[in-house]
């Protein structure tokens, strides 16, 4: 490899993780964006007694994330995963929700 291969490799390795930090940084602001409509929905259900889980809701959505993780060329199993994950946290914040009144 000359010289000139290892300077144009780490420019496109450059390139590629100020993608990836940009990429993060629109994940992170996103899944704050999510958590705060999640956490209006909690609080609304804590204020009408409503329970902090919707299993059927749950199910569409983790459906409906594998279908767009396929189209986007992810892996469906660790998008579900992902999806799964978050429920979860959103869950618990519906239950703290409810625990304290809303």
């Amino acid at each position: 490899m000359t010289d000139d291969d290892t300077a144009r490799a780490a420019a496109l390795l450059k390139e590629h993780r100020a993608s990836i930090d940009r990429l993060d940084a629109i994940l992170v602001y996103t899944l704050g964006e999510r958590f705060k409509h999640t956490q209006a929905v909690g609080r609304l259900k804590a204020e009408h007694d409503l329970p902090a889980s919707d299993p059927a809701r749950e199910a569409a959505q983790i459906e409906r994330l594998e279908d767009l993780a396929k189209r986007a060329d992810l892996d469906p199993e660790f998008a579900k995963a992902f999806l799964n994950f978050i429920i979860r946290e959103v869950i618990h914040h519906h239950e703290k929700f409810q625990d304290e009144g809303a």
